[in-house]
């Protein structure tokens, strides 16, 4: 069993985990999930292990989900819940894989590199969710295009507290030097204004992602998963636009609680419209 925790649980999440919206017979199965993700990010993001430490609780985790080992309690409950419904292990492994990478790779070259990163670290959890839902696996182009958004969302929104305690810098190394801004930017108490152009032009390149992604709430079949799909849109798309015009380094870009609040019932409004769209679409191609 691990000892690299926070104590961080799911209510200190960005975006909802577990919600209300997502059906009773799910939610076990999910916070399972959570947990096991939780725990590896943790180890991940430790400030005083070593790699090695953190490589071997990683690998033991891993070795707990694929039953070569049973020291992980979490892990275990897991495996033994995403059996008994049937559901691949590959998306747990999957982001496994971007723990690991997060031990061993603290920068990113370009864009590409850091869509591929999404792609373990944020893909599976949307793949995740629609395949306990028992959604068509047609939905997860737009499911990866809004998991990597909310990623990279969450990695501009903690740019310098990122590199200050880990020295982990998720902004591409390209961007970067495009722009003449040092790595060491990101460590003052407010950014420059060349480093403000760079966090804004990523964002403006993550709002493309949630435009790829619109379509979701609207495939899905599960009217919960999608009203919860739609607020998760929305809060994301808010989070976006300010990406664009405040700093992160000096400026509050989380939202309040009441802001929260007015983008969950916007977003599940959104919902309700994408689902009725898509009932006519589909009536008038029958």
């Amino acid at each position: 069993m691990t000892t690299l925790t926070s104590g961080k649980g799911h209510r200190e999440e960005n975006f909802p985990v577990a919600s209300a919206l997502i059906a009773g017979r799910h939610r076990p199965l999910v916070m399972a999930f959570y947990r096991v993700a939780r725990m590896s990010d943790d180890i991940a993001d430790h400030a005083t292990a070593s790699p090695r430490t953190k490589l071997a609780e990683l690998t033991a985790v891993e070795c707990s989900l694929t039953g070569a080992a049973t020291s992980v309690p979490e892990a275990v409950a897991l495996r033994n819940r995403l059996s008994e419904r049937g559901i691949s292990m590959q998306h747990a492994l999957d982001l496994l894989t971007a723990f690991k990478r997060d031990v061993t790779q603290n920068r990113y070259a370009d864009w590409a590199d850091l869509i591929d990163y999404c792609r373990y670290s944020a893909a599976p959890v949307g793949r995740f969710m629609l395949d306990v839902h028992g959604e068509d696996r047609a939905t997860w182009a737009a499911s990866d295009a809004l998991c990597a958004a909310l990623q990279i969302n969450n990695h501009l929104q903690d740019c310098g507290k990122d590199y200050r305690d880990i020295d982990r810098v998720y902004l591409p190394t390209d961007a970067l030097a495009v722009a003449g801004v040092p790595v060491t930017a990101l460590g003052e108490l407010a950014a420059s204004p060349a480093l403000r152009c760079v966090i804004a032009d990523l964002a403006r390149r993550t709002a493309k992602l949630l435009e790829q992604a619109k379509p979701l709430a609207g495939q899905v079949r599960d009217r919960r998963l999608s009203l919860e799909i739609g607020v998760i849109h929305r809060l994301a798309i808010s989070l976006n636009n300010r990406l664009m015009s405040h700093d992160p380094l000096s400026e509050r870009v989380h939202h309040r609680r009441w802001e929260a609040l007015g983008g969950a019932a916007l977003g599940a409004g959104d919902a309700v419209l994408a689902r009725l769209r898509t009932r006519r679409i589909r009536r008038a191609e029958a």
